[in-house]
């Protein structure tokens, strides 16, 4: 949100700088994200002169331009080429002498310098509004008031001032804050000083002779409606203080009587809406929701098809606007509009925020009513907004305020005890501060007795509904900074459940890392689409968009889009890992498992010149799994293929009946989601299962043995359907002490071996802790492994 240091001071007296103002505005939760020098005009018009046209001859070898003598004052006369068609001798206008810096409405700004034109030497330029940033024209040259001082700065003469600009992170629940009135109104409870509101006591009708009807069909979505009418304006450009009130803040004047409306909610913070009088049809508005599906073309020339939850402003013959959110087209103001209707409500947050979000709409308006406006400013926000109208566009008030208000919002009644304030603040603070803070804030004290006081909240304050919520308002304005440290701490020792979630999750981060994987932290809102199982999908009821609608159900596709990111940006070779939560539901109760996930693509080494690089398989990233199971010591794994479709292939190693981690190559279709043309490898640990796995481990250390280790080879023909896994099962259920590894070394199948048959060759360690091998225990244990290798895997050994 951006604020006027200042439109700021016209609401409170401070002579404190825009530095410190930044600071108390932080101090006191208004973060201000960033404080910068800026000018209602762009170059703030430096450098740039009041001139008088003193001679204005044609050009000696030009049809269209014109030779002038232009006196810039201080005995300085100027000889300046100027093509308007306007230019006339006795004129004031504006001018560029060489050297100076112009900032034009479209293109990068240019230094003026002294140059020939058609043979004339031109010392400077003689300006149109579009090429000094000061509006559209480029009909002519400016022509200055006779008033005009020669050799004047410009700037001076339009009374362009330096402002500052506050950009402040303003925070969902500081509905009261989105407003300078709201912003002074903190900073005036700080600095225990008054808070002065526009005046407004002029307002008065002048007569009733263009009375609108207003009907509200449901005061749940809209509970207060007031307008009234203005008669007789003119619509023309703003004057040029109101333009530059809006150009500091980034709001582009478009006319007088936008310009106003979007005045005033950036001023009182209150939406205000005009419409073209004679564009509303039978003379009635009628504030309710349309048939689903009813078409309505928006200011912006699109056509919307409404919800029939949306609430719609609307005439005799259908919608006008949309309430809160957007304005249409054919019944907004226009350069032809003479007689407006003037609307300040107040709506529903919940009406407004979900309109605003189904047709992707964000406005200043539903900024301001999702977050819950003051409804008891739509009157003094109408009346202020009436009074500028008539100082900018002329007219006459011509109705009544309508102001339809069934059930008016009440305060909220809170009531505080010193004690809690003191006891949740820790610090006592002077009780006539309190009072003083409570009172800046808008807070009515409505009794007061020795333990606390009764309060009267006002409902612009939407977030502070009890005792805590006051008291925090408190500590607010009264300065965190000023809470002083206790000389005594004290704490509770907690005995920590191990293994620790957070030290384990640090530990496999660095192993991952310092195997070349990059960690990525990614939404955990995905796309309908990219859903194993819908039935059970957590979806959200209030979606930001149709690509954020649901709870993630795995972490596959978040590492997708990653990778798509990245091999759109040429980089192609990646390796990633991320820590995070998947979510569904099972028999209306939500469930959250912790996940981790692992992504290799590409090559492994990338490009060099030593040859062609080596893609990333499968068995990189097996590798990479088998070493952090090793690492976390997870023992007694079964291994299965892989059940899902996510992918083409893998393995599943499984504890019990609980899988640790799923992996293997993802499906095409998975991939194509995302336009992948390349080979994935993923890896799903089941984060839960691992730490449930590893809970009872104890560090223990075991010291290297003195005696040598002996590698036996042994080669065998297999069917094809035994796995290396199913081997190594049956060797280590064998010798249980001296074998320490089982490897595959070689395994072929092709040519010179009968069908449904193929060759593995196996190495075997063997090792005692305790003494030398001899060759007869080595025999005998090799002996073993063959008889159960040809008992349970059918292996014929290959003498």
């Amino acid at each position: 949100m951006k604020i006027s240091f200042k439109w700021l001071k016209q609401f409170i007296q401070t002579n404190k700088p825009p530095e410190e103002i930044s600071l108390i505005l932080t101090n006191i939760g208004l973060e201000v994200e960033s404080l910068i020098k800026v000018q209602a005009i762009p170059g703030g018009l430096d450098g740039l002169l009041v001139g008088c046209v003193k001679e204005c001859i044609q050009h000696p070898n030009a049809d269209r331009l014109k030779v002038t003598k232009v006196d810039i004052g201080n005995e300085q006369i100027l000889q300046i080429v100027c093509g308007a068609n306007n230019v006339a001798a006795g004129q004031k206008v504006v001018i560029a002498p060489v050297n100076a810096l112009i900032y034009p409405i479209s293109g990068e700004p240019f230094k003026i310098t002294k140059s020939k034109i058609r043979g004339e030497v031109s010392e400077g330029m003689i300006c149109a509004e579009d090429e000094i940033g000061l509006g559209p024209n480029h009909e002519g040259i400016i022509i200055l008031n006779e008033n005009a001082v020669i050799g004047s700065p410009v700037k001076e003469y339009y009374k362009i001032e330096d402002d500052y600009l506050f950009e402040i992170g303003l925070t969902p629940n500081r509905a009261d804050a989105a407003s300078h009135l709201g912003v002074a109104r903190d900073l005036g409870a700080y600095l225990n000083t008054s808070v002065r509101l526009p005046e407004v006591s002029g307002f008065q009708v002048d007569n009733t002779d263009l009375n609108i009807e207003v009907n509200v069909d449901d005061f749940n979505v809209c509970p207060r409606y007031s307008s009234l009418t203005i008669s007789g304006i003119t619509v023309r450009d703003s004057p040029d203080w109101l333009k530059q009130k809006l150009n500091v803040i980034g709001i582009r004047p478009i006319n007088n009587i936008v310009d106003a409306t979007n005045y005033v909610l950036h001023e009182l913070g209150q939406p205000l809406h005009a419409f073209d009088a004679k564009a509303i049809i039978g003379g009635k508005v009628f504030v309710k929701k349309c048939v689903d599906g009813t078409l309505f073309e928006t200011l912006d020339g699109i056509e919307r098809k409404l919800s029939s939850e949306d609430l719609m402003i609307c005439d005799e013959n259908g919608p006008m606007c949309m309430a809160g959110v957007f304005g249409g087209l054919h019944s907004g103001i226009n350069v032809d509009t003479q007689n407006i209707f003037l609307e300040s409500a107040w709506f529903n947050p919940v009406s407004i925020r979900k309109t605003s979000k189904r047709h992707g709409l964000k406005t200043d308006a539903s900024f301001r009513f999702e977050r819950g406006t003051d409804p008891d400013m739509t009157i003094f926000a109408l009346k202020r907004a009436a009074l500028l109208i008539q100082e900018i566009a002329g007219g006459v008030i011509s109705s009544n305020i309508s102001d339809i208000y069934p059930v008016p919002s009440l305060p909220f009644k809170v009531e505080i005890s010193y004690s809690n304030v003191d006891r949740l603040i820790g610090k006592s603070i002077d009780r006539d501060q309190i009072k003083s803070i409570l009172n800046g804030l808008g807070i009515k004290i409505s009794s007061e007795n020795e333990a606390g006081l009764q309060l009267e909240v006002p409902a612009y304050k939407v977030d502070v509904t009890r005792e805590v919520d006051v008291i925090e308002e408190i500590l607010r304005i009264y300065g965190y900074n000023n809470i002083e440290i206790p000389k005594q701490t004290r704490a509770s020792l907690n005995i920590p459940v191990k293994p620790d979630k957070e030290v384990l999750q640090n530990q496999v981060a660095d192993f991952l890392s310092a195997n070349g994987f990059s960690e990525m932290l990614s939404n955990s809102l995905s796309k309908s689409s990219y859903l194993s199982d819908p039935a059970n999908a957590v979806k959200i009821l209030n979606p930001l968009s149709t690509d954020l609608d649901v709870m993630r159900q795995s972490l596959l596709y978040s590492g997708l889009e990653a990778i798509s990111y990245n091999q759109n940006r040429r980089k192609a070779n990646l390796k990633l890992y991320e820590f995070g939560k998947i979510y569904h539901t099972n028999q209306h109760r939500f469930i959250e498992n912790q996940r981790m996930s692992l992504f290799m693509t590409g090559s492994l080494h990338g490009e060099n010149w030593e040859g062609v690089s080596q893609n990333l398989s499968f068995y990189n990233l097996k590798s990479v799994i088998d070493r952090l199971i090793l690492r976390l010591d997870i023992k007694g794994l079964n291994v299965t293929d892989t059940a899902t479709d996510l992918l083409t292939f893998g393995l599943n190693y499984l504890k019990g009946d609980k899988s640790i981690v799923n992996f293997g190559s993802v499906s095409r279709m998975s991939l194509k989601k995302l336009n992948i043309q390349t080979e994935v490898f993923y890896a799903d640990f089941d984060w839960d299962s691992v730490l449930k796995s590893i809970r009872d481990k104890k560090i223990t250390f075991q010291e290297i043995s003195r005696f040598p280790s002996v590698r036996r080879d042994l080669s065998m023909l297999l069917n094809k359907n035994v796995t290396f896994e199913q081997l190594k099962q049956i060797a280590l259920k064998t010798e249980k002490k001296l074998l320490k590894e089982v490897n595959v070394f070689d395994v072929y199948e092709g040519e010179k071996l009968p069908d449904g048959k193929k060759s593995y060759a196996l190495s075997f360690i063997l090792q005692d802790e305790e003494k030398t091998l001899a060759d007869k225990q080595i025999e005998n244990t090799i002996q073993k492994l063959i008889y159960n290798f040809e008992k349970e895997a059918g292996a014929e050994i290959r003498k």
